[in-house]
């Protein structure tokens, strides 16, 4: 099965800013600090481009993974996509949009993705990845917002209280965002 969901951000910063620094490999890193992640191969540093790629190496429900994903598309300052080339998803596609709104930016992540393993993988997709996922993406927003707000590096790991970016919280503006339910097909 293929799950999909969205998590939207609200950061009161122009979107030419929220896109270059979602783009910084530094800044993701410093987002993820909770799992450890880190680039260990391609580009390890600085921005990263079309057609690049990067290995993150983290550690998830207390196993370290090792994910390659590439830039398959990038369109300044408005959206770029990342998609995994070889990890440990059967599939697993990242679409940021960066919407310029009254307060500053809308930063959507419309995620998609497929656990491996057949109807193992299904039960793994329902039973854990499907709330994890966007929390994680959610608490990565928050530490994005907070650093182009000043609130400084690496500040927004609050899992999702309400205001954060997390899954419980309303709107999309004044630096609120909100999570879909994850949808399987």
């Amino acid at each position: 099965m293929t799950v999909t969901f969205r998590v939207v951000t609200g950061i009161v910063v122009p979107p030419e800013r929220v896109f270059a620094l979602s783009l910084d490999i530094g800044a993701h890193e410093r987002s993820m600090a909770g799992t450890g992640e880190r680039a260990v191969a391609g580009t390890t540093s600085g921005t990263i481009g079309l057609g690049e790629t990067v290995t993150w190496r983290a550690r998830h429900f207390g196993v370290v993974w090792r994910m390659t994903s590439r830039i398959t598309a990038l369109e300044a300052p408005g959206r770029f996509v990342d998609e995994q080339v070889r990890g440990p998803f059967a599939r697993f596609r990242h679409e940021h949009r960066f919407e310029p709104s009254a307060g500053g930016t809308r930063m959507v992540d419309d995620i998609t993705f497929r656990a491996p393993l057949g109807p193992l993988g299904w039960v793994a997709e329902r039973v854990a990845l499907a709330r994890y996922l966007p929390r994680l993406i959610a608490a990565r927003n928050a530490s994005l917002r907070d650093e182009l707000e000043g609130g400084g590096p690496g500040r927004g790991h609050d899992g999702g209280r309400p205001g954060s970016g997390g899954p419980d919280a309303a709107g999309a503006d004044g630096g609120q965002g909100a999570a879909s339910s994850p949808s399987t097909s």
